[in-house]
């Protein structure tokens, strides 16, 4: 049973139609992601369902008693006038648990100071029953996970809501929806104020949630972790889709191919009917010709209408059941007009995307890139220290980690902008690099689109213009400012002055910040056909998950490389995280038995200080025990890969780092040998 129905809802302001014919429905358990080009209306239209705005056009219909929770995509003034705290503000969203609570202590109280009447013992018990089946002896705990999850530090928790940036109250906000968990969740980009982690929280708190939701997002892995429906919105209306973000691309194309194919058959249905027509309209046969011409001409006009969707329409309902809801020009009435309008048709067009090409004016050297024990940072500052890294020709790594633990400043590294603290970085042999940036800056803000393209390649403004085409910038888009840009224009742009280079190793910096779905699709297409070197940063899972052969995490003051694709690297993180669980529990094993027998090998005494540094030097070696075993089962996989493929620059280089990862592994027993003496 749906929960939510919208029945061809349209918006418009003045002449101007943002869409049309919207109409879908949301079942009670229905994880509905809602995806479409930038501006086509995909706000306006949340904003109507949720019942915020009023349609020009159409109805929405919501089920009797819903309750229903909206999320905006920025919610400063959200909170305005209250000057609680944060954590004090989600407690109001339990006020009736906590008033049940207090009554809960008074009837103890009562009960303590003598009175046993059945009366107050049968209402406490009803009353307890009731309390705890409500969640009452968790919500506090549930309000901790969820400011947690969300990226809360405990110390936040106190802040007055006036102190809270727009980011904070938009995420304090979701932190409340939440706890409420209505019937119906629509949120407008909910992950836009949130890091890696919280994202992560965030899906498993919604794959587990107990009502419906409809959200609009551009992140497509969170899309694909959450939705089990998308709706595809365009000008004219939905086009609904069963399964995930995933499940959508692949029956997209299906479903285009399917167009191509029945514009096909009807382009030679209208040459057979023409056929027949001309041959005998004035012949014995014209009763059956202008029968024949009649059937044509409507279906010509339900196509010039609707497209295929009309034309099917006519021929499933007939043509008087239909027409009311088609906007309809002339009929053709004779062969010549009929002809005519035939010639006037277009075959079906799929919405104008990015055409991004990337390519490279030669290739580069087998190895790329090469580190040795590099430290990057600024003078006085280390931001982390990196393993030893090699990137070879046609891999894309993928550079990983939290805000500010210095992913951009790597690059700025690797280009010489910023020496290394310590050690070196190699570029290989004949590397022409492009850098995109991810605050746009080699943008000037006075030039025009035009300008900007120009000052970098002349060329003829005619070729300049169908150039900018290819990135969306058409007419008077070309003679805009940077500066009035917006983001996911901006980037358009500076994508296309980075396909100018020509270049065979990009290092690209968030480069999907700003873009909607269609121009990042087109964005991995581009790097999928590329046949150069990537080194991207990007908090994009799913661009990292379809492009990266390797993932390098910085966390922690250290760059860890993984040598495999995306899942992979994830399988290998909550492997480490359960060994770190499992260690820490050694830890504390270690404790207790040390506490019974505060001894050291030699017989010595430990303090208690001297068993908790034993007890976590231990855990922390077990830790780098398991984690050298995985290197190295992963370095053979990669050695026998390399010898089927018979790459003997690989087979040599691999085979040295498999000889030091053993050297590392026995010296790490030999050194657990030696805590058991």
């Amino acid at each position: 049973m749906a929960i939510l129905t919208a029945h061809h809802v349209g918006q418009s302001f003045g002449d101007f139609d943002v869409f049309t014919g919207v109409s879908g429905s949301v079942p009670k358990d229905g994880m509905v992601g809602l995806v479409g080009p930038n501006g086509v209306g995909k706000t306006t239209l949340l904003l109507i369902l949720a019942g915020l705005s009023q349609p020009s056009a159409g109805s929405v219909h919501m089920a009797r008693g819903t309750r229903l929770g909206y999320l905006p995509q920025e919610a400063s003034q959200a909170f305005a006038g209250q000057d609680h705290t944060v954590y004090a503000e989600l407690l109001t969203v339990f006020a009736d648990l906590r008033a049940h609570e207090a009554r809960l202590r008074q009837m103890e109280q009562q009960m303590a100071d003598g009175d046993h009447s059945p009366d107050l013992l049968a209402a406490y018990s009803q009353l307890q029953a009731h309390f705890e089946a409500a969640g009452g002896y968790d919500y506090d705990l549930r309000i901790k996970q969820v400011l947690t999850g969300l990226g809360f530090a405990e110390a936040d928790w106190q802040l007055p809501l006036p102190h809270l940036s727009g980011g904070q109250k938009t995420r304090l906000l979701l932190a409340r929806l939440l706890l409420e968990q209505p019937d119906l969740l629509i949120l407008d980009e909910p992950t836009n104020h949130l890091d890696v982690q919280a994202v992560e929280w965030l899906e498993g708190a919604l794959k587990l949630w107990p009502g419906a939701i409809l959200l609009v997002s551009h992140d497509r892995y969170f899309l694909d972790r959450v939705a089990n429906t998308i709706w595809e919105m365009s000008r004219s209306g939905l086009q609904v889709y069963r399964g995930n973000y995933t499940a959508y691309v692949q029956q997209r194309q299906e479903r285009w191919q399917k167009q191509l194919q029945a514009y096909d058959d009807f382009r030679q249905h209208i040459e057979k009917e023409m056929d027949y027509i001309r041959r005998n309209i004035a012949g014995q046969r014209t009763q059956m010709a202008q029968g024949k011409l009649s059937r044509l001409a409507r279906e010509v006009a339900a196509y010039h209408a609707g497209g295929l969707t009309a034309l099917t329409a006519v021929r499933r309902k007939g043509w008087l059941q239909v027409t009311h809801d088609l906007n309809l020009g002339r009929i053709a009435g004779t062969v010549g007009e009929c002809q005519q309008q035939i010639a006037d048709i277009q075959p079906p067009r799929r919405p104008s995307h990015l055409n991004v090409r990337l390519q490279a004016s030669h290739r580069s050297g087998e190895l790329v890139l090469r580190t040795r024990h590099l430290e990057v940072g600024y003078p006085g500052t280390s931001l982390f220290q990196a393993a030893d890294i090699e990137l070879r020709r046609q891999e894309c790594a993928a550079l990983i980690g939290p805000n500010g633990t210095g992913k951009s400043t790597f690059l700025k590294t690797i280009l010489e902008q910023i020496p290394p603290l310590h050690g070196e970085i190699k570029l290989g042999a004949s590397l022409n690099a492009a850098y995109f940036a991810q605050a746009h800056n080699q943008l000037t803000p006075e030039n025009t689109v035009l300008d900007e393209l120009l000052n970098r390649q002349n060329m003829p403004l005619s070729e300049a213009r169908s150039y900018l085409a290819r990135f969306m910038f058409r007419g008077d888009d070309v003679s805009k400012k940077v500066s009035m840009l917006s983001g996911g224009e901006r980037g358009r742009l500076a994508l296309a002055l980075l396909a100018l280079e020509q270049a065979n190793f990009l290092l690209l910096d968030e480069p999907t910040n700003h873009l909607d779905i269609p121009a990042q699709e087109a964005l991995q297409e581009a790097l999928e056909h590329y046949m150069g070197t990537v080194l991207l940063v990007s908090h994009d899972r799913y661009l990292v998950d379809r492009l990266a052969t390797q993932i390098w995490e910085v966390s922690d003051g250290r760059l860890r490389v993984y040598a495999c694709p995306y899942q992979e690297y994830l399988i290998i993180r909550q492997q480490e995280a359960e060994s770190a669980k499992v260690a820490a529990q050694n830890v504390r094993q270690i404790e207790k038995t040390a506490e019974a027998e505060p001894s050291s090998p030699n017989g010595a005494v430990l303090s208690k200080n001297e068993q908790r540094r034993r007890a976590e030097a231990l855990a922390s070696l077990e830790a780098d025990i398991t984690a050298a075993e995985q290197a190295l089962q992963r370095l053979s996989a990669d050695l026998q890969q390399a010898t089927e493929a018979q790459s003997f620059d690989k087979i040599q280089d691999l085979g040295l780092a498999y000889a030091e990862a053993e050297s590392q592994l026995e010296g790490l027993l030999t050194q657990w040998e030696k805590f058991h003496e």
